[in-house]
């Protein structure tokens, strides 16, 4: 057998190897120029609901969501005119049916037919995603523990950041958790431990004293730092309704003074 034919014979099996392992990855691959899909494997494809040829010449910033799109020409532009990998980034992606994804996602440039093009590699994390936050839900139930105090008398100790999801998880914990104490007739829910003082954490304060009256709950703030309640009068909501402590120990003494 001649050398020629013997390298024909290993350039056919790498080739046919080499597409059978980039098919059957985890990873979703697209190679695409100028926006356009060169190539697709099959893994893409599925997640993509649609067969690779199909897909071949599709663009490829449609898949991605219109507030996503100039953050991903970016990437883009960089791995094209200054030949830089894109770093490991998590984004949301859609499929032809609209169906949508949880991806992580990495690009890096790539020599097509010798011209520029960008390799993007993908996985579907949603699974990953939802588990994080389940555990996150399970997290914030168990860190913001309603904490007997007296006869009838219970504290909330706020920790840490109130973004939207833990703003949510504790609108929707509470007062599942407040059953467990049916003498409580008063909880001081203390702010002293928040860390960062927006618009998000003011609605929360005012969503939070509404619960806990139609709770029949008498709430009292504590903690409130200067920076909340000038954030409360600048978007013109009104304190003179919440009843308000500077501490714990003064909301303990006025209650016990009762």
């Amino acid at each position: 057998m001649s050398e020629h034919t013997k390298k024909d014979i290993f350039n056919f099996y790498s080739d046919d190897l080499f597409r059978l392992i980039v098919d059957n990855t985890f990873e979703a691959m697209v190679l695409h120029a100028d926006y356009k899909v060169v190539y697709i494997n099959e893994t893409g494809a599925r997640l993509l609901g649609d067969s690779s040829e199909e897909l071949r010449g599709a663009n490829v910033l449609d898949l991605f969501l219109e507030e996503s799109k100039e953050a991903i020409r970016e990437r883009v532009r960089c791995a094209l005119e200054e030949q830089k990998a894109g770093g490991l980034i998590e984004e949301t992606i859609q499929s032809l049916n609209g169906t949508q994804y949880e991806v992580e996602l990495y690009c890096h440039p790539f020599e097509f037919k010798g011209e520029r093009a960008v390799l993007s590699v993908f996985r579907d994390i949603g699974e990953k995603k939802e588990l994080e936050r389940q555990l996150k839900n399970k997290i914030n139930e168990y860190s913001t523990p309603i904490v007997p105090l007296l006869d009838g008398i219970s504290v909330i100790p706020l920790v840490g950041n109130i973004d939207e999801e833990k703003a949510r998880m504790l609108i929707e914990n509470l007062p599942s958790q407040i059953k467990g104490f049916q003498d409580t007739k008063h909880i001081i829910i203390d702010f002293s431990g928040i860390y960062n003082i927006d618009e998000l954490v003011i609605e929360f304060l005012f969503k939070i004293e509404g619960i806990m009256r139609l709770l029949g709950i008498n709430p009292i703030f504590t903690g409130i730092r200067p920076e909340l309640a000038v954030g409360v009068v600048a978007i013109g909501r009104d304190l003179s309704n919440i009843r308000t402590e500077s501490t714990v120990k003064k909301a303990l003494t006025s209650l016990k003074g009762k």
